[in-house]
């Protein structure tokens, strides 16, 4: 069986208390591997943000435990979570995030400048992660003059650019049309996962399944099963 790149157990999150208490994520328990793309699926509510949040160190969860080599993040001190975030993971948020004053290489560089990388050595990193997504034409220009699908490759090069472990994506092809969510994440599969990364995308996009090596379907903040090339396999 391939490497774990992280384990979840007894994950739990609420919201609110006594009746008010609102449950997102019930005790949900499973591993991302090195080397595969995962997809977390289900309804509207069903707690697969939530459940996403706290497996990047995002959002503490109120019970259960995420490690990721040998280390419960949760029962690390503040910044180490910050330098967790920074070094191991890399978001790309369904709106994007960035920034639209700054150009695309900046943006993209952002990871590098936390890091306190020298300025100009960021740059030219930068330049060639857009290279990689076919945008090193476009270095110069701010996000505004980008296609929704170009906006979505330099989140993606921004979030590659550190060389993290694990490459997490919320609703990815939200804002995008089948062939340009198709087109990406195929990019995505073929250029970035392997044996020594894991991606991680929540979807409710049934046009990439395809792509999944595996698929956790959840409901009502539990999963409620695991499949493979579409066959049950927990």
């Amino acid at each position: 069986m391939t490497e774990a790149a992280l384990t979840a157990t007894g994950l739990e999150k609420w919201f609110g208390e006594g009746e008010a208490k609102t449950w997102a994520v019930r005790g949900i328990t499973f591993e991302a591997r090195f080397g595969e793309m995962l997809y977390v699926v289900g309804p509207s509510g069903s707690g697969k943000t939530t459940l996403l949040s706290m497996i990047s160190g995002i959002l503490k969860p109120d019970a259960g435990r995420v490690v990721v080599e040998g280390k419960d993040i949760w029962a690390l001190s503040p910044d180490e979570i910050a330098d967790f975030r920074l070094n191991k993971v890399g978001f790309v948020f369904q709106d994007y995030h960035l920034f639209p004053k700054l150009t695309t290489m900046e943006n993209v560089a952002i990871p590098l400048i936390f890091k306190k990388k020298d300025w100009n050595r960021s740059m030219e990193d930068a330049v060639q992660f857009l290279d990689v997504v076919g945008l090193k034409n476009k270095a110069s220009l701010p996000p505004g003059k980008l296609s929704g699908g170009e906006q979505q490759r330099v989140a993606i090069a921004r979030a590659i650019v550190g060389g993290p472990d694990l490459l997490v994506f919320d609703e990815p092809t939200a804002s995008l049309d089948g062939t340009t969510g198709k087109r990406i994440i195929e990019f995505v599969k073929n250029e970035f996962l392997n044996d020594t990364r894991c991606i991680v995308i929540v979807t409710h996009d049934s046009r990439i399944y395809e792509f999944a090596d595996r698929i956790i379907a959840m409901e009502d903040g539990r999963i409620v099963k695991i499949m493979r090339g579409g066959e049950i396999e927990n």
